[in-house]
């Protein structure tokens, strides 16, 4: 049984793609910046893609806030829970943020997996924002909710043969942060088997799983020795973030892209953090665009209990109106991705 384990493990990574293949791949890549992107209008990623809640005007709205600064990727958060209760208006959904997306000319990276956040989830009207506390609502996926892997599987090959050949999709990231929560290496089998299922699908885009805490030593090996580009996530300060990359992601030899940064009161800054992601084309993704009920604003572990204004933004760019939280930020992200 052991032999016929290794051997299947084996063919699966066989379709991994070569170093070659993955730099080959990047250097057709334009750099660019983006953020993690969820509407304003939506507290959680189920809230964002049920129908009744889909929003595609909001979308539209805070899209074309991140192009009116250049921004050129966006990463969106998908859940199996809206596929499992509607496999085609989900999938018609997906269709109609690429499409806006599209329009302003910006490319997705597509998340399945996730360990963040609440552990439980159940479809329909979604939570209102606890005020004051960041990311109240949000959801893991998932989780500790018992999900038949056979349901999981089919999900994630359904959406990957439904949009492998899609050119708006940049790459997908199969699983966020393994191991969050306390999980640890309880999170080593799903990791596992969402490699073999997007390898049995093959899509053109690259598959990856982000690297964000190598304490994590056995889920992150994985992640980097499986990824066919590295991804990964720091909210360090720069002289931390960019030893990382030097010591641990450089050597790999692959194309690096950085999926999340960006922590006001970390000293994760975009000042001291994009112009040299910009200088090494390593595309750069913050977390957050427009301040809404995700509550981004508010640090990880720092409530306002009358939810009232933060003193400093912990993440996120724009007010709802349009209106930039520092406007020199703006103009130094502006300047980096369109040189004006």
């Amino acid at each position: 049984m052991l032999l016929l384990v290794l051997v299947a493990s084996l063919k699966a990574s066989a379709q991994k793609w070569t170093k070659e293949k993955a730099n080959a791949w990047y250097s057709k890549v334009a750099w660019g910046a983006g953020a993690d992107f969820l509407p304003a209008t939506a507290i959680n990623q189920l809230e964002m893609w049920q129908k009744e809640s889909f929003d595609p005007a909001t979308i539209n709205r805070d899209l074309g806030y991140a192009a009116g600064i250049g921004m050129t990727y966006m990463r969106v958060y998908l859940h199996h829970l809206a596929w499992e209760t509607d496999k085609e208006g989900f999938k018609d959904r997906m269709k109609q943020y690429l499409a806006i997306a599209d329009k302003h000319k910006i490319k997705t990276i597509f998340v399945f997996f996730d360990d963040c956040w609440n552990d439980t989830y159940k479809a329909g009207t979604q939570p209102a924002p606890k005020p004051g506390i960041h990311n109240s609502g949000w959801v893991q996926d998932p989780g500790v909710v018992q999900v038949d892997h056979a349901l999981l599987e089919a999900y994630v090959k359904d959406i990957l043969t439904t949009f492998k050949k899609d050119k708006r999709i940049l790459l997908w990231d199969l699983y966020n942060e393994p191991g969050n929560s306390k999980y640890g290496n309880k999170s080593m089998p799903l990791l596992q088997k969402v490699f073999s299922w997007g390898w049995a699908v093959r899509p053109d885009q690259p598959l990856s799983a982000g690297v964000w805490k190598f304490d994590l030593k056995e889920l992150s090996q994985y992640q980097l020795d499986n990824s066919d580009v590295i991804t990964y996530h720091d909210y360090q300060t720069d002289k931390k973030h960019f030893k990382v990359i030097d010591s641990i992601l450089v050597p790999r030899g692959l194309p690096i892209i950085c999926t999340e940064y960006m922590a006001r009161t970390n000293d994760s800054r975009f000042e001291n953090i994009l112009p040299e992601l910009k200088k090494r084309k390593i595309i750069a993704i913050n977390w957050g665009l427009v301040a809404g009920k995700s509550n981004t604003i508010y640090a990880w572990n720092t409530p306002i209990k009358d939810g009232s204004e933060p003193p400093v933004w912990f993440h996120d760019i724009f007010r709802q109106d349009g209106t930039p939280y520092k406007p020199e930020e703006t103009a130094l992200i502006k300047s980096l991705t369109t040189g004006k």
